[in-house]
């Protein structure tokens, strides 16, 4: 595996890019300057989890029902943290069904 641009293996980067959620995929979007593959996860990071932050924030208004939709969206969010993180450190550019297609998509966008 090569380095990235931060001076990390890209699978090191690539994991971190899901280790804070959203906060840690924007960061290495803004820093990652070389690698395709790290861009990926931090776009794909960013794009699953600012969703599912959304959705847990709006949700938690919603009476009873909120409260079902937040154990969901929580247990969605451990599980994909999770498998997102060991395929990003086995070097896999894993593509969730929506979240991967637009983040490869703006990943390449932005790449320089």
């Amino acid at each position: 595996m090569n380095n990235s641009s931060t001076g990390l293996s890209e699978n090191v980067a690539g994991t971190l890019c899901y280790a804070f959620l959203w906060v840690s995929g924007l960061i290495f979007l803004i820093i990652e300057r070389k690698s395709s593959y790290v861009r990926f996860h931090a776009m794909q990071s960013l794009i699953t989890f600012g969703i599912l932050s959304v959705s847990l924030a709006i949700s938690t208004f919603l009476p009873i029902i909120g409260g079902i939709i937040n154990l969901v969206a929580g247990l969605l969010v451990l599980v994909l943290w999770v498998l997102l993180m060991v395929k990003a450190w086995q070097g896999e550019r894993f593509k969730l069904p929506w979240a991967g297609d637009e983040a490869e998509k703006q990943a390449g966008r932005m790449a320089l």
